[in-house]
């Protein structure tokens, strides 16, 4: 193709130009966008440095497995007045619904979000008359473990049947994850007779599991047991002192169980003691039968005590948080201490006791307990600490006979001396009880 000279000259005069505009560009334009560029990647990596890890956890706040609630007042179900003894315990938080079926249990169902009374059977009654032993089941509306409270395995024990009273009509099942099922009452037959036994004498918290062909009390446990207790994930089985006495509330455990010694860490500010659980109570039988459980033993027989129950309310409040059933809590004070030792301390003759230290208290080696006096012949013998350790059970004041159980002193160990005891699977609280006396204010 033929270009003449004029029209070369025009073509030049347009690639000068552009070239121009080019170079004016890349002068002005690009080191404002490199800037903007390195600004940009400068503030991005400042973001770490700014932004706190949602995993880092304030000097002053603690894991809510080492912390318990303070008390809140709970919610209700049904629209009671106020109950004093339980405080106040939750503002809970709406449980995010899901879909739940209903629970099952004693041939009832359940629906989520609700709590209903239920009725467990046992035809072994003086009359032949079956007997109604209500069961109170709250069912959530969220998924979680089903945790099972019961209180009056002996009849004379008050203050575990208002705990589970207070407790389940302060739930509200539309706040609830997994199910807790309430027993207040189990041994109706002494209850209603003002007796720590059944009808014959025999003590229902050395039956289980039961057997369906034994003796009365062995069949009452085994379908207490296989009808209501197998359908737990955790048990708790609430107790008071025996005959006169009384108890700091506490958790009796088989600390040695990495299911039981992960339920005690939720009661809050209350003494462990540590014990497997001998043979035929509830506690050690649903253990070996693959359902955690702890003692909980609050104060003394044939009495309401509001400051025990409260404590036994707040507790509990404070294991619902624990295992996460409800969805917020606010701190209780720290953990009391675990005793993995304990010791009786006995009366050595006769006559009425008049005790010189508290329950609660802590208490040195050789250091007074009490006197006993004669009244007859005003002969008085002392009765002095074997050990450093609390008083966590006593014998109210009373007439005293030889051999009688009076304080019960929990023992500290350190962790050279819990080493160097290698019995301790083999030697517990209610081993050493059974050996001495047949009920001295244990399970």
């Amino acid at each position: 193709m033929f270009i003449n000279g004029n029209s070369a000259s025009c073509f030049s005069a347009v690639v000068l130009s552009v070239s121009g505009l080019l170079l004016v560009f890349t002068i002005a334009v690009l080191p404002a966008v490199a800037d903007e560029i390195e600004i940009e990647e400068i503030e991005y990596r400042e973001l770490p440095q700014e932004t706190e890890s949602p995993e880092t956890v304030s000097p002053e706040t603690e894991s809510p497995e080492t912390v318990s609630p303070e008390t809140v007042q709970p919610d209700t179900i049904v629209s009671p007045e106020p109950d004093e003894t339980t405080g106040s315990i939750y503002n809970e938080e709406p449980v995010e619904p899901v879909e739940m079926q209903p629970f099952r249990l004693l041939d009832s169902e359940v629906p989520a979000g609700t709590m209903q009374r239920l009725s467990w059977y046992t035809s072994e009654t003086l009359t032949g008359l079956a007997q109604a032993t209500p069961v109170l089941v709250s069912h959530g509306v969220g998924p979680g473990p089903r945790l099972c409270i019961i209180a009056a395995v002996h009849g004379d024990e008050l203050n575990g049947i208002e705990i589970v009273r207070s407790l389940l009509y302060g739930l509200n099942p539309a706040k609830l994850n997994g199910t807790v099922i309430g027993v207040p009452i189990v041994n109706l037959h002494g209850f209603r007779q003002g007796s720590r036994y059944l009808p014959d004498r025999r003590d229902l918290n050395r039956y289980f599991p039961g057997n369906p062909g034994g003796s009365s009390a062995s069949r009452i446990a085994y379908s207490f047991f296989n009808s209501v207790v197998i359908h737990c994930d955790y048990l708790v089985d609430l107790h008071t002192g025996s005959f006169h006495r009384t108890n700091l509330p506490q958790i009796r455990a088989d600390l040695n169980n990495e299911s039981v010694l992960h339920l005690t860490r939720g009661f809050g500010a209350t003494v462990v003691l540590h014990g497997k659980g001998r043979t035929g109570t509830l506690r050690g039988a649903a253990t070996r039968a693959g359902v955690p459980a702890v003692t909980v033993e609050v104060g003394e027989p044939m009495r309401y005590q509001p400051e025990e129950v409260a404590h036994g309310v707040k507790a509990l409040r404070s294991l619902l948080n624990h295992l996460r059933m409800v969805s917020s809590f606010r701190f209780w004070r720290e953990p009391q201490p675990t005793y993995y030792r304990s010791n009786w301390v006995r009366a050595n003759s006769e006559g009425i006791l008049k005790s010189k230290v508290e329950l609660g208290q802590s208490v040195s080696e050789d250091e007074l307990l009490g006197t006993i006096t004669d009244p007859i012949t005003n002969a008085r013998s002392e009765i002095r600490s074997p050990h450093n350790g609390r008083i966590l059970g006593m014998a109210l004041n009373q007439t005293m006979m030889p051999g009688y159980a009076a304080y019960h002193i929990g023992i500290r160990r350190t962790e050279v001396e819990l080493a160097e005891e290698t019995y301790l699977d083999d030697i517990t609280t209610e081993d050493e009880e059974e050996f001495a006396e047949s009920d001295d204010g244990r399970d």
